[in-house]
């Protein structure tokens, strides 16, 4: 393997490791050591890819989320009803890791990987950054409520009650 092949396989290896760590313990109580022996790479593997912990969770909500973005857009739709659908059932799809976050209190890195994609950017001007603002937090707050009410509805219903609701 080259260098680039080795630090994709590094990362993944973190990736997955502290994901299955955070299933038995808290982030807190999980070691860097304990991280890299679980996947099965050096400390410096570790080093050489991240600074935190933290780095390495938001990185894989970062990768779930564009890969469902990658998906969606693949369908060409153009509501929000079918966004909203097409993002509710991502999350439900992919509810034991949503739920483990919320459980470990770790959605704010939810939080920050949903801001850095679809919140306001500096170039936007005012209104377009308080719209935008507007709606990627208000979407957060519907989507951390479902979180943590156990994700009782359906991807469906959850659509429904946004698009009832004003979303459309």
């Amino acid at each position: 393997m080259n260098n680039e092949e080795k630090n994709t396989y590094a990362k993944t290896q973190l990736k997955n490791a502290t994901i299955k760590l955070l299933k038995d313990y808290d982030l807190c109580d999980i070691s860097i050591g304990l991280i890299s022996e679980t996947a099965q790479v050096s400390r410096n593997a570790f080093y050489r890819n991240y600074n935190t912990k933290e780095e390495i969770i938001t990185e894989y909500i970062s990768d779930l989320i564009h890969g469902w973005q990658t998906d969606y857009q693949k369908e060409n739709h153009d509501s929000n009803s079918e966004l909203y659908g097409s993002l509710f059932k991502h999350l439900y799809d992919q509810k034991g890791f949503y739920l483990l976050l919320k459980k470990r209190n770790l959605f704010h890195l939810f939080l920050s990987v949903m801001i850095s994609l679809f919140g306001p950017k500096p170039e936007y001007d005012n209104m377009a950054a308080y719209t935008t603002a507007f709606v990627s937090y208000g979407t957060y707050g519907w989507i951390e409520e479902w979180i943590a009410r156990g994700m009782q509805e359906s991807a469906d219903v959850m659509t429904a009650l946004l698009t009832a609701n004003g979303m459309k």
